[in-house]
């Protein structure tokens, strides 16, 4: 990450959101706002993008990742959750859309200060105000606790939250998220959707080749992944954290659920997955 600039994988992340609107229909997930942070370059941005048939699998799994998490909260929140933690915001969109404002849903975000800088910077460019809603929360996660960041912006500790993970958990030291995960199971009836990879030597011969290409490019912009859980051993410790209820879904799974792909067609290969973990109590 440059000074004063946002993470380079959450603005490629941002773009391929954008795509996904125009290229694909917004057939998986809907967000009439993803472009709006772009700036000036947006569709020029999102031109080249759409232009690059490599990026439509990755696109894809972006669109699911979003869309499963917006669903469990919009479950969450009918069960009277009313407040929830966007983990690594990035440029994501909810909280600005927020649709669940209505009933008073709060958002924090909690993100590296440069990339909230930048945001709010391109929230005012783009004509619209911060929402009364949302609140921003400045953390370092390699070296801050994200309760402590969390509290000294005004979060509930004592009422159940959502907490929304996505993009972040690779970029992250096995420890650190371990940590994160700790403290969210520690908190009273709390859910948590986050996506992760499995190691490299999971993956057949074939993949393995794209996934360590796509690894090696983000580490060639200074933002190498760290962390990769086997399905098995990451639900054991999410057990032993105390999280009650799993749901973990492959990237084959999550993409072709929403697109209709049935069952029997869908592949069976390791890859990225999306976990959803419940304290029910």
């Amino acid at each position: 990450m440059q000074t004063g600039q946002p993470s380079r994988t959450a603005f490629g992340a941002a773009i391929l959101r954008a795509v996904h609107q125009t290229a694909d229909g917004a057939s998986i997930f809907v967000d009439p706002l993803a472009h709006v942070l772009l700036g000036d370059d947006a569709d020029a941005l999102i031109a080249a993008s759409a232009a690059d048939p490599s990026r439509q699998q990755l696109r894809l799994f972006l669109a699911a990742r979003s869309r499963f998490a917006e669903d469990a909260l919009a479950a969450a929140v009918s069960r009277g959750v009313r407040q929830a933690v966007i983990i690594g915001a990035g440029l994501d969109t909810l909280a600005l859309r927020n649709p669940h404002q209505a009933i008073g849903l709060r958002v924090f975000e909690a993100d590296h200060p440069a990339t909230q800088a930048w945001k709010r910077e391109r929230i005012v460019a783009a004509g619209r105000a911060v929402p009364d809603l949302l609140t921003f929360v400045p953390v370092d996660f390699e070296r801050q606790h994200l309760g402590d960041a969390l509290a000294a912006g005004g979060f509930r500790s004592s009422e159940p939250a959502f907490f929304h993970w996505l993009g972040v958990v690779p970029y992250l030291r096995r420890e650190a998220v371990l940590a994160v995960l700790s403290f969210l199971a520690s908190l009273p009836a709390a859910e948590v959707v986050f996506d992760y990879t499995e190691p490299l030597a999971n993956y057949a011969p074939a993949r393995r080749v794209n996934v360590a290409a796509l690894a090696a490019r983000t580490a060639a912009i200074g933002e190498p992944w760290l962390s990769y859980f086997d399905p098995s051993e990451l639900a054991a410790e999410l057990r032993k954290c105390g999280f009650d209820e799993l749901v973990d879904v492959s990237r084959d799974d999550i993409v072709g659920r929403y697109l209709g792909v049935p069952q029997a067609e869908r592949a069976r290969e390791a890859g990225a997955h999306v976990m959803q973990a419940r304290r029910l109590t």
